[in-house]
């Protein structure tokens, strides 16, 4: 648990809208923030700062705005995220038991309006784990399948070995993610909630080897910090 100070009461209305939904009515900002706006009076959250992403999607979390919200949470300037719908946040339930487990790690809550997911209350810390056992279901359901898929090119002849460099494609989304204000952190959690494997194939990204990716792009002021 983290040992932060944090301040109390103060809440992060977190709003996202993809390019193809600006235009759809009932998914708009300004829909979300009223949402929003309506819970925290009828809470008395007096002090709420909104954060939006807009034409961004949801398939990760590479994202500025919720990069800058997990960052204000993690060094205390905020104890509670909101968001009107799960899918504002993330449309991945692997990424949201990341989050999950973050908030649990760093000492903030976590409020999803539309599932009454609210680790403020007993009920909805509930919702919350039931989520998150899903999302660990689905996890180990991946698993199963890149083992099985292993063992069969393995039984066939197939050579198996780690991968030593990236694909293109992965160092492009660190280096665009980094550009566009997300954390070393952000970056790293959101590579692992999509399950992309590290330079050497391992499974578990850090700040540390994000780093060093950018690091060996020539892009050390991306790398700072």
């Amino acid at each position: 648990m983290s040992t932060v100070k944090r301040c109390e009461n103060q809440v992060i209305g977190y709003l996202r809208v993809s390019t193809e939904e600006q235009a759809v009515s009932g998914l708009g900002l300004a829909d979300q923030r009223a949402i929003i706006a309506t819970e925290a009076q009828r809470r008395e959250w007096r002090d709420i700062q909104f954060v939006s992403d807009e034409g961004y999607s949801a398939k990760n979390l590479s994202r500025p705005g919720i990069a800058s919200a997990l960052e204000a949470l993690r060094r205390g300037d905020a104890s509670i995220l909101v968001v009107s719908k799960l899918d504002r946040l993330s449309r991945s339930l692997l990424d949201f038991a990341t989050l999950m487990d973050r908030a649990r790690r760093e000492g903030w809550e976590l409020v999803v309006l539309d599932l009454a997911i609210d680790t403020t209350i007993p009920s909805g810390a509930l919702m919350a784990n039931v989520m998150a056992a899903f999302a660990e279901y689905e996890r180990q359901l991946i698993g199963t399948r890149t083992s099985a898929a292993l063992q069969q090119l393995k039984a066939s002849g197939k050579r198996l070995g780690r991968p030593r460099t990236l694909s293109p494609e992965v160092t492009e989304r660190i280096v665009s993610a980094r550009a566009e204000g997300a954390t070393l952190q952000s970056i790293a959690d959101a590579l692992n909630a999509d399950g992309v494997p590290t330079a050497r194939g391992g499974t578990r990204w850090y700040p540390s080897t994000v780093k060093a990716v950018l690091v060996s792009s020539d892009l050390d002021a991306l790398a700072t910090t």
